[in-house]
């Protein structure tokens, strides 16, 4: 009997690990198989060679019209279903990178609520009037169905209670939610409501790049709040020329920053920010190219990136320069697109001045075979010399 059960087990356990390996397998597979790609006009006939896989097999591919996509389905082992990739027909492209470190002011939508606080009242209580009813993350958008938009608005607002209950409307997930505060009078005499909150934000960064039009793109990713770590929803933005001053350098635990000086002047700005999405933030220059440094050079479609050496664009010395690099994983449906693959820094230099990707160098420019094939976005903790990247198309598309 005891044997009997003790088969069961080893087969249940065999069982679990055959469907263990099968999922991960599967899984494997599905990463280094795009579920969309961009195709060159004339390259439709090299489809099923630019994702050959040993165990995939490929339907024979249709022309690329121009006028549309189409999809290809692929079978795992030659019989099973596995996926139909969308192929879409695209232009070949060129822009121009840079990786000039740029400074970023960025002014919300409406005014970012980060937390509520207790007030200590007139009778020595503790009243927190905001708790539960408003939320982080939330932006005010109007006090008392008068429009806000800055934080000094809302202050000014707040300066002419009289202890009637006001209403906030407030912009949350997307949407316009109403709700009602009872200010609480503090031991000065003044009415409160027990929020904190913040208006804009800055910092620095590196251009990605910049298209025959002047619209750019930088980062590689979107801005988040740093108290809420929700996008921030922006209202406008500047974009500023700016020096690196110093550097920290990265260690393992302990992430580098490009230490940068930004001058907010008339006369130092680039250009307008105008989205700030996940895949980064993008807009307009509109003055200053003629000192950046812009290198004009054809874009790589995702399908088209290997491992291997590679090189980055980056300005850590007062100048843009190129620094050797290699792609050690690509992952091709990565949940968070600017995690898309692996770079290892391997140039002396740079990781004698930085210690490898620092903050700051987030939208440093990859390139490999002569190609823009993506950008910086984020170093590994433990290893500053590793970081993540994201493919340049993802950035071109959500720049449209």
């Amino acid at each position: 009997m005891n044997r009997r059960r003790y088969r069961k087990f080893l087969l249940w356990c065999l069982g679990l690990d055959i469907l263990a390996m099968g999922w991960l397998g599967y899984r494997y597979i599905d990463r280094k198989v795009p579920d969309e790609i961009y195709v060159s006009e004339g390259e439709d006939q090299k489809v099923a060679q630019l994702l050959e896989h040993p165990l995939l097999k490929f339907e024979d591919a249709i022309a690329v019209s121009g006028e549309g996509s189409y999809l290809l389905p692929c079978r795992l082992l030659g019989f099973i279903p596995f996926k139909d990739i969308k192929v879409r027909p695209a232009e070949n492209g060129t822009v121009y990178a840079s990786g000039n470190t740029v400074g970023i002011y960025m002014e919300t939508e409406g005014v970012l609520i980060i937390d509520t606080g207790e007030i200590m009242t007139e009778q020595g209580t503790s009243q927190d009037p905001a708790k539960n009813i408003v939320k982080p993350g939330d932006y005010i958008v109007a006090f008392n169905e008068q429009k806000v938009t800055s934080k000094q608005e809302l202050i000014e607002d707040i300066s002419h209670l009289d202890g009637d209950d006001v209403t906030l409307d407030l912009l949350r997930e997307g949407q316009e939610v109403p709700v009602s505060l009872t200010p609480v009078k503090d031991t000065n005499g003044d009415y409160k409501l027990g929020i904190w909150v913040r208006d804009n934000t800055q910092g620095i960064g590196t251009l990605t790049f910049v298209d025959k039009e002047g619209n750019y793109g930088a980062l590689g990713h979107g801005i988040s709040d740093v108290d809420t770590g929700e996008l921030l929803h922006i209202s406008e933005g500047s974009l500023y020329q700016a020096e690196v001053l110093g550097i920290q350098k990265g260690e393992s635990g302990s992430p580098g920053e490009l230490s940068g000086l930004i001058r907010y002047e008339p006369g130092r700005v680039l250009g307008n920010i105008d989205i700030n999405s996940k895949n980064g933030i993008y807009g307009h220059i509109s003055a200053g190219k003629e000192g950046m440094f812009l290198k004009k050079m054809p874009v790589a479609y995702k399908q088209e990136l290997k491992t291997g050496p590679a090189s980055l664009l980056c300005c850590v010395n007062g100048k843009v320069q190129e620094y050797q690099a290699e792609i050690t994983r690509i992952d091709m449906n990565h949940e968070d697109t600017n995690k898309s693959f692996v770079l290892h820094v391997t140039d002396p230099e740079l990781l004698e001045a930085t210690g490898g990707i620092v903050q700051g160098m987030s939208g440093s420019p990859i390139i490999q075979d002569g190609k823009l094939v993506g950008a910086v976005t984020h170093v590994l903790v433990n290893d500053p010399t590793r970081g993540y990247g994201i493919f340049i198309e993802n950035m071109l598309e959500a720049a449209e």
